[in-house]
């Protein structure tokens, strides 16, 4: 099914969802009622990297409500989560990938590493008796730092992997990339880290274990049920897969750490279908930021080469990615390909590489966070090409417009093996500076020196690979009493799916989104899906609903020939109705779902589909030279985002993740001290972008539809997170006349490199 066949698409239709939620008929986990069920409270490793030498549990198990204490002993039979991914070194070696236990067995490789499981009454009664257990401890050395970890003589974590190293990983025509930058008129390199996040989202994570009937049925925030069903059953809890259904209702945010499945859950189903009880864990804030996957946390230095014309022939980057104390879910393709995706940028440049040594620290596992290894590709790339015209006396816009790949040469293939589907970055590069104001922009600066303040600006051009697996199943069924029931494998976290789905429906149907529900997150009751995350739910699952209604309206065919007297091949689709060619006689399509009883259909999606959102964004910043405080003034970007379905729901994740980016450029930090202590792990310390802290986001779309799904969508939930941090960075460092700022740009950092000698 083709666009141009769903007109209405494209309206600014209000979200469908939000009544609800604004009205207190939320439902998310910790809301779910189980008025019996056990409080589960975990034990936690204060230790950074010590052997377990003995847990003693005997006090806690005696107390007032305490049902249960589970050690590493109890839960030995537990297998460990796999990764979803996987990478291979250059001789054909697989990551390695030591086993991560549900509870911790001998040896600790983080704070905040579970080491018992209490289950109380209450909760109240199951922290007093998680501080009863008495763990002895023998603390080993600790490194926390990437490049640390693969120092000769650093702590080792595991004896799977010498010297710390998961994997020594590279792309790209290396020997290519040396020979154009032996020749090269001018080289550029820059080097950084990128710093540590937490996902912070508004919703912590919780897990409901309900045990009924030999079968458990596990509630959690989750961005895909499936993902967590088949994990937990095939790996970790190795039961047979009706012996446990997964249920996500609402979630208050995901972001990519809410993807894979976590030791917590599968524990509270082990525990539920041990006790035959059912049993409850909510997270705390405290735990989210020692527990949950953090993301970013890379080292990395850029190459970039030019010629005599100012035109980039090669780049080269070479880094250290920083794993945490195991491999998590899908963090092998994060720094590796998910970097490499979108190295080149929209610039035509022949030559790249990328080689990334990703090393075991006894920090946090690190995974996918909005963006996933696409954020910090474009502060490496980005600040080279601004660092690149300062030092040939080039205007970093013009630069920038003469490496554009040109409209002509799409589809494009980079350097590194991708193909770009489509685009017009000139025009995206040109809208972005009117929506900006770049003709201001000269009198603004003037402005803000007059006040004794420093302006900067800067500029991001940035794209995105979105899109997904295979492994997606919609079914639509059409109803008697007037209403249309669509079930998918994706998981809305907030983006408003429910809206997004039904307006895609009711186009194919030709009925208002009103009687629409979207129902998601139940293994019992949709087949199969990847659940939500590459960006990549509103095409797939838009796809798949699109051809499921086309289905359902095929079946409709007969009861409608019936209805109207008519031959099958004499009766046509009408757009809410079926007619007999060549009259007025019609009949509506509810009318024959009656008839018939419902009319239902299918889609599959079996394909891995990516497309390329492509945007340039423009910061302006003012900077307090005695301070060193930065204050983001103007924020404005232009954005290819394909066909739009709902330009309201698209501002919604362009500013939201607008603001993730601009978060990580000013402010957020996850920081471990050399003992691997985490110094902020509450939100007293971690900082956050507020509302005081963001300026107005304008924002102008140039759509190239995309000839690689039916409906021409390109997902651009990550894309803005990728542009950014790079393009607030390249402001300051313009605001600071060139000086070099690390992320995050806090006051000190700032003040610190206006002090500095250059």
């Amino acid at each position: 099914m083709a666009f141009d066949v769903l007109p209405g698409l494209g309206q600014p239709l209000r979200r469908l969802e939000d009544p609800r939620l604004l009205t207190g008929g939320g439902r998310f986990t910790a809301d779910r009622a189980a008025p019996h069920a056990l409080q589960a409270v975990f034990l936690r490793s204060p230790h950074a990297h010590a052997r377990v030498l003995a847990v003693d549990a005997a006090l806690a198990r005696g107390m007032p409500g305490v049902v249960a204490v589970l050690t590493a002993a109890d839960t030995a039979a537990l297998g460990h989560n796999p990764t979803l991914t996987e990478i291979f070194d250059a001789e054909g070696r697989r990551h390695v990938e030591p086993p991560r236990l549900p509870i911790a067995a001998g040896r600790v490789r983080h704070v905040g590493e579970i080491v018992a499981m209490v289950m109380a009454e209450t909760a109240h009664q199951a922290r007093d008796a998680a501080e009863a257990i008495t763990v002895t401890y023998d603390p080993l050395p600790a490194v926390v730092l990437a490049g640390d970890a693969l120092a000769p003589g650093a702590p080792q974590l595991h004896a799977e992997a010498p010297g710390n190293l998961v994997c020594d990983w590279r792309k790209g025509d290396a020997a290519a990339v040396e020979a154009a930058i032996a020749r090269a008129a001018h080289v550029t390199r820059f080097a950084t880290r990128s710093a540590r996040i937490v996902a912070g989202y508004i919703e912590p994570r919780a897990a409901l274990a309900e045990w009924r009937d030999g079968v458990v049925t596990l509630t959690t925030p989750s961005q895909g049920v499936h993902v967590i069903h088949r994990i937990l059953c095939d790996h970790v809890l190795r039961w047979p897969r009706e012996a446990l259904r997964v249920v996500t209702e609402d979630v208050g945010g995901g972001f990519g750490p809410k993807l894979p499945p976590y030791p917590e859950q599968a524990l509270a189903c082990f525990a539920a279908a041990r006790l035959r009880r059912d049993v409850r864990w909510v997270q705390d804030r405290t735990e989210h930021h020692l527990a949950d996957t953090h993301g970013r946390d890379l080292e990395a230095e850029i190459t970039l080469a030019l010629d005599a014309d100012g035109r980039f022939t090669a780049v080269k980057v070479e880094a250290a990615a920083n794993f945490g104390a195991y491999v998590s879910a899908v963090n092998p393709t994060i720094p590796t390909g998910g970097m490499a995706k979108v190295l080149t940028g929209l610039y035509a440049i022949p030559a790249a590489s990328i080689a990334m040594r990703c090393a075991f620290t006894n920090t946090v596992p690190v995974d996918a966070i909005r963006g996933a290894g696409k954020p910090e590709a474009f502060v490496l790339l980005e600040r080279a090409v601004d660092l690149a015209a300062r030092e040939t006396g080039r205007d970093p816009v013009a630069l920038r417009r003469l490496n554009l790949v040109p409209g002509t040469a799409f589809p494009y293939r980079s350097a590194l093996g991708f193909t770009h589907d489509s685009g017009d970055y000139a025009a995206l590069l040109d809208a972005a500076l009117e929506a900006a104001d770049d003709a201001g922009f000269a009198a603004r600066r003037a402005a803000s020196a007059a006040r004794g303040l420093r302006r900067g600006r800067g500029l991001s051009c940035h794209l995105h690979g979105s899109g997904g697996w295979g492994d997606e199943t919609s079914i639509v069924e059409v109803m008697a009493d007037g209403t249309i029931a669509a079930r998918t494998g994706t998981q809305s976290q907030g983006q408003g799916h429910a809206t997004v789905y039904a307006q895609v429906l009711a186009a194919a149907f030709g009925v208002t989104p009103d009687r629409i529900r979207i129902i998601q997150g139940d293994t019992a009751s949709i087949p199969r899906g990847g659940g939500t995350g590459g960006s990549s739910s509103t095409i797939i699952s838009s796809t798949t609903l699109a051809r499921a209604a086309e289905a359902a309206i095929e079946q409709g065919r007969d009861a409608a020939a019936e209805l109207l007297e008519a031959g099958r091949a004499d009766v046509e689709w009408q757009g809410a109705h079926y007619a007999v060619a060549g009259t007025d006689r019609r009949v509506g399509l509810f009318e024959v779902a009656a008839r018939a009883g419902m009319l239902e259909g299918r889609a599959d999606f079996a394909a891995t589909v990516v497309s390329w959102p492509a945007g340039v964004a423009v910061a302006e910043v003012e900077v307090d030279p005695e301070t060193g405080a930065v204050t983001l003034d103007r924020f404005a970007a232009a954005v290819d985002a394909g066909v739009v379905v709902n330009p309201v729901l698209l501002a919604g994740q362009l500013h939201g993740g607008y603001a993730a980016g601009i978060g990580q450029a000013l402010m957020e930090q996850a920081v471990y001290d050399s003992d691997g202590q985490l110094l902020g792990a509450t939100l007293m310390d971690y900082a956050m972008p507020r509302a005081d802290d963001l300026p107005r986001f304008d924002h102008a779309l140039v759509p190239v539809p995309t000839p690689n799904n039916p409906l021409g969508i390109k997902g651009v939930g990550e894309l803005p997170t990728n542009g950014a941090p790079a393009a607030v960075a390249n402001a300051v460092a313009d605001a600071l006349g060139g000086a070099e700022v690390a992320l995050p740009m806090t006051p000190e950092r700032v003040w610190a490199a206006l002090r500095s000698p250059r």
